[in-house]
């Protein structure tokens, strides 16, 4: 059984401190709620627990006793486990391989005694999965198991949660609450990291609120509301009213027919300049697939893509981006939006490194890019950064906001927004809604995909429910909740819009 103590803990990035002097305890058999803005210094303490980094000042303490935390097997060997907000998965390999990888044991595998052990976990917390299946072919909210499954398996007493519920849909979650309670009853720990204040009050016990690196208060959840919670972390909060304007494009920008690849079968749809349209349905049911193909990473099997009148079907990703004026946001802003090792104004270019004034006879031009960073950090309130930091080092909503920032900068006609406000506090997922928005007034086409139902239809003109890869039905977003929800699951009883 695991009680914490952070005493003073101080973690700098060259002049920028991240966490500065916090001193924490986590009491053992309660979760605990860690609450801030993206850029507060959450994620960077949790991976000082996880051991992925190592404080520059501070001591840690387990059960009274001082520890030094200084791999990731270190924190493993003292209990501590964390899930973390992207997964850490091998995707060839099966959800058995991946549990068990870099575990230690004898020289033979014994993979069928591991399995039955495994099963054990499988059983004893409702975490229904197959352990044989290629963690490639199964959906996000399954892959999050075999995260939890792969720290529980290693023994964690203490697991440490980032965002745990972005990839889920509303059954999921509540099974998933009741794995935590389970895990808790038991004598264990969770850190409970979230930007869902909702789902931070019904589920925690205790609550610590951090800014800018700072710990403001740690306190008992009772009488608490998402209001009263925001007011603590951001100061005197506001809720942004969201409101689409009516508009008069008629133009037709992109036109999806019988499209056949993978998992999608006869798509159809078109989005006129102007139109956000919505797609919503539970995670892995062909969302990514349908942007791999019309981006060019895939080739359809059937049907085509136009953009205007022009067929782009058979179009490469690279002249996509290069001849069409589109913006992409991709789902993973780690792995396939940004390059982490590189700073802001190079992710920031990565679509103009070869034209002026980036790009003169060959050779970057880091006065220009220099000029482009700055402007970016002030223009879109990207926070406690310096410019020529890595972007691996950002929090998500400062990595997200860079994405944006790139791929609206020439006025895109064409948007497709997978997943834009995974991850992010209040105040970012505003504000990347209200970019796109704008985007719309000017007559962009917004293809905008995400598993947060309310949100896919606050921001959508038309919504199409997407299951086992076809369109359950196009709708009006304000349809009754129980009908999308009958939608999701496969089963149709509304007319089309």
């Amino acid at each position: 059984m695991v009680e914490l103590q952070l005493k003073h803990i101080i973690k700098r990035f060259g002049s920028f401190t991240a966490n500065d002097n916090i001193s924490l305890t986590i009491n053992q058999g309660t979760i605990h709620a860690i609450l801030g803005e993206n850029g507060a210094g959450k994620t960077t303490l949790m991976n000082i627990l996880s051991g992925l980094y190592r404080p520059d000042e501070g001591e840690i303490y387990i059960n009274n006793k001082m520890v030094n935390i200084n791999s990731p097997k270190s924190a493993i060997d003292q209990g501590i486990g964390m899930i973390h907000q992207h997964f850490m998965l091998v995707p060839q390999l099966s959800v058995l391989e991946n549990i068990i990888l870099g575990t230690q044991g004898e020289y033979r595998l014994k993979l069928k005694q591991k399995q039955i052990e495994i099963q054990k976990l499988i059983d004893n917390y409702g975490l229904e999965i197959d352990l044989d299946a290629k963690v490639e072919n199964i959906s996000v909210g399954m892959q999050q198991r075999v995260e939890i499954l792969k720290v529980l398996y290693r023994g964690a007493k203490l697991l440490i949660l980032d965002e745990p519920t972005a990839v889920l849909t509303p059954g999921e979650i509540d099974n998933f609450f009741k794995v935590l309670q389970e895990f808790v009853e038991q004598g264990n720990t969770v850190i409970f990291i979230s930007h869902k204040l909702e789902e931070v009050i019904k589920l925690c016990n205790f609550i610590t609120i951090l800014r800018k690196g700072k710990v403001v208060n740690t306190f008992k959840n009772k009488n608490l509301n998402p209001q009263k919670l925001a007011n603590m972390m951001i100061g005197n909060y506001q809720e942004i009213n969201l409101t689409k304007k009516t508009l008069s494009f008629t133009e037709t920008i992109v036109t999806v027919n019988n499209l056949v690849v993978d998992k999608l079968k006869k798509i159809s749809f078109q989005i006129q300049a102007g139109e956000i349209f919505g797609i919503a349905g539970v995670d892995g049911n062909g969302q990514k697939e349908l942007v791999s193909v019309i981006m060019g990473l895939i080739k359809p099997k059937q049907g085509y893509i136009k953009y205007k009148n022009i067929d782009i079907s058979n179009w490469t990703v690279e002249t996509i981006i290069k001849q069409l004026p589109i913006g992409y946001i991709p789902e993973d802003r780690k792995t396939t939006g940004l390059v982490l090792a590189l700073n802001i104004g190079k992710n920031l270019i990565l679509k103009q490194y070869y034209s002026y004034p980036f790009n003169r006879w060959g050779i970057l031009q880091k006065k220009a890019i220099n000029t482009l960073e700055n402007e970016t950090i002030n223009h879109f309130d990207i926070r406690g950064v310096q410019g020529n930091i890595a972007v691996g080092q950002l929090s998500g909503g400062n990595q997200q906001k860079i994405i944006l920032a790139r791929e609206l900068a020439n006025n895109p006609q064409l948007i497709i927004a997978m997943q834009p406000t995974r991850g992010l506090d209040i105040a970012a997922t505003e504000y990347i809604q209200q970019q796109l928005l704008k985007a719309r007034e000017k007559g962009a086409a917004i293809l905008y995909i995400s598993t947060e139902l309310e949100e896919v239809r606050k921001m959508s003109d038309r919504l199409a429910i997407i299951y086992q890869g076809q369109f359950m039905d196009i709708i009006d977003p304000s349809t009754d909740l129980e009908i999308i929800g009958l939608l999701m699951m496969g089963i149709k009883k509304t007319k089309k819009m």
